[in-house]
């Protein structure tokens, strides 16, 4: 089974090119998502326990855990000491519940791949990439969004251009969705084709 890391830096649009395997057949597995389980079941404790304050009714507020670890290398990293084992035990029951399954491709949409060494624990890696200015303008869309805050994001995350550069494959979004799709497309039956 080939397992397959979907990256991309904020507002690239990775979460519209992870629904476009969806589309394919292919099963993805979203470590964004099983972050908000995490802050939702009783694990949120453990980060209640490090960060006091940060949960409300037993569930993590993501704006106040942001306002705890915004700009703060050492509070991150704590966190993600926490949450980190936490993600990568769901993936592994995700990997094995799809393999008994007999699934020939698994991806992985993982924001942070290469930021948390990630891409050694996967087999190929696709990068989603967008004009500079097109990231920027999809970004500051979004709700509650500050250029001090996109800029703390990008700090913590790998050059574009230096992601592509590392890439197995590339899905450019700012060329249009039907581009894109076909990209995916092609990826697909790259990896259906070639022997595990």
């Amino acid at each position: 089974m080939w397992i397959v890391g979907l990256t991309g830096s904020i507002g690239m649009g990775k979460s519209t090119t992870a629904q476009m395997f969806r589309e394919e057949g292919v099963t993805v597995y979203d470590s964004d998502a099983a972050v908000h389980e995490i802050y939702r079941g009783p694990q949120a404790q453990l980060i209640e326990r490090a960060f006091p304050g940060s949960t409300q009714d037993g569930v993590v507020d993501r704006g106040r855990l942001a306002a705890m670890t915004l700009g703060r290398p050492e509070e991150i990293a704590r966190l993600e000491s926490i949450v980190h084992p936490l993600v990568q035990e769901m993936r592994r029951v995700f990997v094995e519940a799809e393999r008994e399954r007999g699934g020939k491709i698994v991806v992985f949409d993982v924001p942070l791949l290469y930021e948390t060494g990630g891409e050694k624990e996967v087999d190929k890696v696709v990068v989603v990439t967008a004009s500079a200015e097109l990231q920027r303008e999809r970004v500051m869309a979004r709700s509650g969004m500050t250029d001090e805050k996109f800029r703390a994001i990008l700090a913590r995350q790998l050059p574009d251009s230096e992601k592509r550069k590392r890439a197995d494959f590339v899905v450019h979004t700012d060329r249009g969705m039907k581009a894109a799709r076909e990209e995916v497309r092609a990826i697909v039956a790259a990896l259906r084709e070639e022997d595990r």
